[in-house]
C-alpha cells in the first residue's frame, strides 16, 4: 500500500488504506456535504485496468446529495497490494470476498456499484452474499463476456504480458496512439505520468486473470435476478464492450430500472460525470435506508 498517492483526491474528500478481514484496500471516501442529509454509503468498484481514480467526479455531486461515496482499488489494482505472479489470488470469487469484507469494515449495509469489470466482481459478491447491499447498480457491465473486439483487445494485452515488463507493455501502448484512439489505461484521469504510474501500480497477475474472466464470463443475470435487491442498468449511449441493447435486454430480465446517459460511452462516470451522479443519487433516494 503506497504511502505517497499518484492522484490527490477531489476537494472534501480522502485517501486512505480501508482494514478488512482481508486485508487493506485503498480508497477515496468522501463524506455528505455539511447541511445535507445523510443519505447512506455507497461501494464503487472499478473497471479492468481502472481504478478508485475513476469516480473522482462523482464525488463532489455525491456529496452534495447526502451519499458518502468509498471508491476503491481492488486487490493488485493500483494502489491496493496483491501478488505480481499468482493468479489463483484473483479467481473472481476470491475478489468476490473481498468485496464483502470491504463493505462489512463499512460498518452496515451499503449501495454498490461496479464498473465493467467491477459490476462483473460485484454481481458474484451479490451471489454469494445480498445481504451487506442495499441495491446493486451496474455501470456498463454486461450480462456475459465482452464483445469479440473488445476480446480480441484483452487477448493482445495478455499476449504482452506474457512476455514483456510492466515497463514495455506500458511504451507499447502509447506508441499505438493517441489515448482517446487507444482507450483502455492510456486513457483516464490525469496526466501520462500519472496514467504510466497507476499502470505500474497494477499486479501483472491481476490483469491477467480478471482479463481471461472478461473473456470467458457465463451469462448469470438469471441467479442475480432471483435475489431480493433493486438494480439498476447504467451506460452511456454508445458501447463498444457490450453494446447498448445487449445491455437493456438485461435490465428487462432484471427488472432494473434503465439509464442511458446521453453523450457517454463506456465510462459514463468519466464522460459525464454530473447525469450520471445524478441518476444513481436518484435510483438511492427511492430506496431509502434500513
Amino acid at each position: 500500500m503506497t504511502s505517497h498517492p499518484t492522484f490527490p483526491p477531489p476537494p472534501g474528500a480522502r485517501a486512505y488504506p480501508l482494514r478488512t478481514s482481508r486485508g487493506e484496500f485503498a480508497v477515496v471516501d468522501s463524506s455528505p456535504r455539511a447541511g445535507a442529509e445523510d443519505r447512506g454509503v455507497v461501494l464503487m468498484l472499478p473497471g479492468f485496468t481502472g481504478s478508485k481514480e475513476d469516480f473522482g467526479l462523482l464525488h463532489e455531486p455525491l456529496a452534495q446529495r447526502g451519499y458518502r461515496l468509498v471508491a476503491v482499488d481492488g486487490r493488485g489494482q493500483h494502489e491496493s497490494d496483491g501478488p505480481r505472479d499468482d493468479e489463483s489470488a484473483y479467481t473472481q470469487r476470491e475478489l468476490a470476498r473481498d468485496v464483502l469484507a470491504q463493505a462489512a469494515a463499512l460498518g452496515g449495509p451499503v449501495h454498490l456499484a461496479g464498473h465493467s469489470l467491477g459490476g462483473q466482481i460485484a454481481r458474484a459478491a451479490v451471489l454469494l452474499d445480498h445481504s451487506p447491499f442495499l441495491s446493486f447498480t451496474l455501470i456498463s457491465s454486461g450480462p456475459a463476456e465482452i464483445s469479440v473486439s473488445q476480446q480480441q483487445r484483452v487477448k493482445l494485452l495478455r499476449d504482452a504480458l506474457a512476455v514483456l515488463s510492466m515497463e514495455a507493455v506500458w511504451e507499447a501502448i502509447q506508441a499505438m496512439g493517441p489515448p482517446e484512439e487507444v482507450g483502455g489505461p492510456a486513457r483516464g484521469p490525469g496526466d501520462p505520468g500519472q496514467l504510466r504510474r497507476r499502470w505500474l501500480g497494477h499486479s501483472p497477475a491481476q490483469l491477467l486473470a480478471t482479463g481471461r474472466q472478461l473473456c470467458t464470463e457465463p451469462d448469470r443475470v438469471a441467479e442475480l435476478a432471483a435475489i431480493p435487491l433493486p438494480f439498476h442498468v447504467l451506460s452511456g449511449a454508445h458501447d463498444d464492450t457490450w453494446p447498448v441493447a445487449i445491455l437493456d435486454d438485461m435490465a428487462l430480465r432484471l427488472d432494473a430500472r434503465r439509464t442511458v446517459v446521453p453523450g457517454a460511452e463506456h465510462s459514463p462516470n468519466a464522460d459525464q460525470p454530473l447525469p450520471t451522479a445524478h441518476a444513481l443519487a436518484d435510483f438511492w433516494d427511492g430506496i431509502g435506508r434500513v
